[in-house]
């Protein structure tokens, strides 16, 4: 007989203006770009074609994804592509409570906590090349979250999950936790003490999301980059 899986206790979270920064190269409107590159009305129909193929996000909402089903995607509301490409475009390695073939929407309870998980792991990407001399820009999108998410935030029974040097814990646990039927996960953050995260696991659930403002990182030779307020980000 198999041994019952025990899971974190659940937290009834009620949370609003949650912090996502997305790299605002992902805000570009994908059709202006491809009319620019395309040298006439079939060649532009080829470039749509091929991206399309290519695009996880739109093979999900056709239901050709076996990770995430096209029932569990949301559509007609604002910056739904926003969230559906959060699930579907899984980092290869997967991320502290997601592997590589689903995504989750992770943010910060606060703006300053999602930034410094940001720096942290895109400085660790310039420390595998050992240069830090660059800027880039993030746009921040809020969402409001209401539901019964999986608390890790006390105890030290799951401490592992929230290891700084390693996911295997937390993605084993993120997959017994879907298995589950979880929300998601609500936890500490790692890289910035006295923050707060949340990994939500399932795209009906990540509310009201709108744009706020853009943000500039800029590395200058350290490790850790200069931020600031660059724009307010047009919905």
């Amino acid at each position: 007989m198999t041994e019952p899986v025990h899971l974190p206790p659940v937290s009834t979270v009620r949370q609003y203006d949650t912090h996502r920064l997305i790299p605002s190269k992902y805000n570009a409107d994908l059709a202006s770009v491809l009319v620019r590159i395309a040298d006439d009305d079939q060649h532009l129909q080829a470039i749509f074609d091929l991206e399309g193929i290519t695009n996880d996000r739109l093979w999900a909402e056709d239901g050709l994804l076996p990770e995430i089903g096209r029932d569990e995607l949301v559509f007609g509301v604002p910056n739904s592509h926003v969230v559906n490409a959060t699930f579907t475009h899984a980092h290869p390695n997967g991320s502290r409570f997601n592997g590589p073939d689903r995504g989750a929407w992770y943010a910060g309870f606060d703006l300053e906590t999602a930034q410094t998980e940001v720096a942290f792991h895109k400085s660790v990407e310039y420390a595998e090349i050992n240069r830090f001399e660059d800027s880039v820009t993030y746009d921040d999108y809020l969402a409001d979250f209401s539901g019964s998410f999986h608390d890790l935030r006390e105890g030290s029974e799951f401490k592992s999950a929230l290891d700084p040097e390693s996911y295997i814990a937390s993605q084993e646990l993120a997959e017994q936790l879907l298995e589950a039927g979880s929300l998601g996960v609500i936890y500490r953050s790692v890289r910035r003490t006295g923050g707060t995260c949340l990994a939500c696991f399932r795209p009906a659930l990540v509310g009201n999301v709108r744009k706020d403002k853009r943000y500039r990182f800029t590395w200058a030779g350290k490790t850790m980059p200069e931020i600031t307020c660059e724009s307010t980000v047009e919905a």
